[in-house]
């Protein structure tokens, strides 16, 4: 079986924030939904420049 990674992982490049990504994906709730978003957005911009 192949272990893909998640697509959010291209956005989220540093080890840390994408151990918090799987932290925030594996929680169901709606609230925790929103923050994962929230999460990858920010994670987003701050990364942005990373290679």
């Amino acid at each position: 079986m192949v272990n893909q990674k998640p697509s959010a992982y291209r956005w989220i490049k540093t080890e840390c924030g994408r151990a918090k990504y799987d932290e925030l994906a594996a929680r169901e709730n709606l609230l925790a939904r929103i923050r994962l978003i929230w999460f990858v957005l920010i994670a987003a911009i701050k990364d942005w420049q990373l290679p």
